[in-house]
């Protein structure tokens, strides 16, 4: 029984934490080439969730709804670089975190205006029939969070690995100065780093949707604990994005499910004070521990 009971809370976090690792990416991918931290990122995740499931419940199939509502994210994410991040990327760092943060209000607020306050759900991509391993319960839309966070790390492997925008991009986060000199455009990259990690944020939105349901604010913790994901791994790189997912993940279940649910949210920042006093590199190391 406690077995079973360990391996349940474990499936929770993992599930949850995938989330927060696609979230994390976001930070990542956008700090890495601009040295900002973009606390818009949960907007996209909350208006991925949010329009996949408006859309869903209009009639829309649900494969189709999930594509719009993934392009129409990455859109706005081109957009809020182009509109805002762009104007003032000349700023100091300090500025645009605050723009980022007033451009995570606007979004939110419009959401707010145009599809209301209340709690949308979306459809299981394959039913909610449990399925019993190890003696333990796993939602099948469990497997699809996981299958798809995993899918998605190995095309990231792929595109930063054998693409041409991919390796630009990892020039500009090692050297901004040194990619220019070569010829690199690095407002391209920038524009290009905002709408993946926007496409990143609305998987994650739509993926734990039917699982915990989304509304216009669920963005805010769900961003917060992403943020939180991205420095435990160290910001530096996917891999420790996606660990930090992870262990954030199990760590709230495993405290929910031992101690107490009313100290869940209350996990991630004891964590990041924690990672801030005694780790400031993160548990990976990051590539500039300094901006951090």
């Amino acid at each position: 029984m406690e077995v079973a009971q360990f391996l349940q809370f474990l499936y929770s976090g993992m599930t949850v934490g995938s989330a927060y690792a696609l979230a994390a990416l976001g930070f990542t991918i956008i700090y890495n080439t601009s040295g900002v931290i973009n606390f818009a990122q949960g907007e996209f995740i909350m208006l991925g969730g949010m329009l996949a499931a408006v859309m869903s419940a209009a009639g829309v199939p649900l494969p189709l709804a999930i594509f719009l509502a993934v392009i129409a994210t990455g859109l706005v994410g081109l957009l809020m670089e182009k509109t805002v991040i762009e104007p003032a990327q000349n700023a100091q760092v300090i500025t645009l975190l605050i723009i980022t943060i007033g451009a995570s209000l606007v979004l939110r607020g419009l959401v707010q205006i145009w599809l209301g306050k209340d709690t949308h759900s979306l459809p299981a991509f394959s039913g909610d029939t449990s399925i019993q391993f190890l003696g333990a319960s796993l939602l099948p839309q469990s497997l699809w969070v996981l299958g798809v966070t995993i899918i998605i790390v190995l095309v990231l492997g792929w595109f930063f690995g054998r693409t041409l925008m991919g390796k630009a991009m990892l020039a500009t986060s090692h050297n901004k100065l040194a990619a220019q000199l070569v010829g690199i455009n690095t407002r391209k990259v920038l524009l290009f780093s905002f709408g993946l990690s926007a496409l990143l944020g609305a998987a994650g939105g739509i993926l734990v949707a039917p699982i915990t349901y989304t509304s216009y604010d669920a963005g805010i913790m769900l961003g917060l604990k992403g943020f939180v994901a991205a420095v435990l791994g160290g910001l530096g790189g996917g891999a420790g994005a996606i660990a930090g997912g992870l262990i954030l993940g199990v760590a709230e279940a495993m405290t929910a499910g031992y101690i107490s649910s009313a100290y869940k949210d209350a996990v991630p920042f004891v964590l990041i004070l924690l990672i801030l006093f005694f780790l400031p590199q993160g548990l990976f190391g990051a590539k500039n521990s300094e901006r951090v």
